[in-house]
């Protein structure tokens, strides 16, 4: 026997391959879907102040406004998920946590409400805000938090995305 105590080891660092995180889909080393994720929180977030506004002070500038920040997120919102979905597959360690798929199904719930709310603005943005546009964005918005809160946990507690360091031993 051995007086020598068992050296612990982490699991991750132990199954790297298994637990490979990097992100494949990445400009320069800075994940894309990481980057392109800041714009439709934004926007999501701005179609619902707009509505808001609107119904305060009435002006149809924040309908107009809110009618193009919905088509802006929905757009941007379709190619961060592109961006997201592709890293998603495309990366084992992330594949195999069960928070990305949550993650995953949280913004394409978001998503479809995004353009519907997109969808139903076209053509009369201020007939569209009361009450199912301002009920839409208001959903949305929660969502929006939801979805970006266990995306954020996906980087800062996993790791996902990040570039793992060499560890040498």
């Amino acid at each position: 026997m051995s007086d020598t105590p068992p050296r612990l080891t982490d699991p991750v660092d132990e199954h790297r391959a298994l637990h490979e995180t990097e992100s494949r889909i990445a400009l320069a080393g800075h994940p894309l879907h990481a980057m392109l994720v800041a714009f439709p929180i934004a926007l999501t977030m701005s179609v619902f102040g707009a509505d808001l506004l609107y119904w305060w002070t009435g002006d149809a500038f924040w309908a107009r406004a809110a009618g193009w920040a919905a088509f802006g997120a929905f757009l941007m919102g379709v190619i961060a998920g592109v961006t997201g979905t592709v890293e998603l597959l495309m990366v084992r360690g992330i594949r195999n946590r069960s928070a990305s798929w949550t993650h995953f199904i949280l913004a394409v719930m978001l998503l479809s409400i995004m353009g519907a709310n997109w969808a139903h603005r076209i053509g009369d943005y201020e007939g569209a805000v009361l009450p199912l546009g301002l009920i839409l964005s208001f959903v949305a918005a929660g969502l929006t938090a939801v979805t970006g809160w266990h995306g954020g946990k996906l980087v800062f507690d996993y790791q996902i995305g990040t570039k793992m360091p060499d560890t040498k031993d």
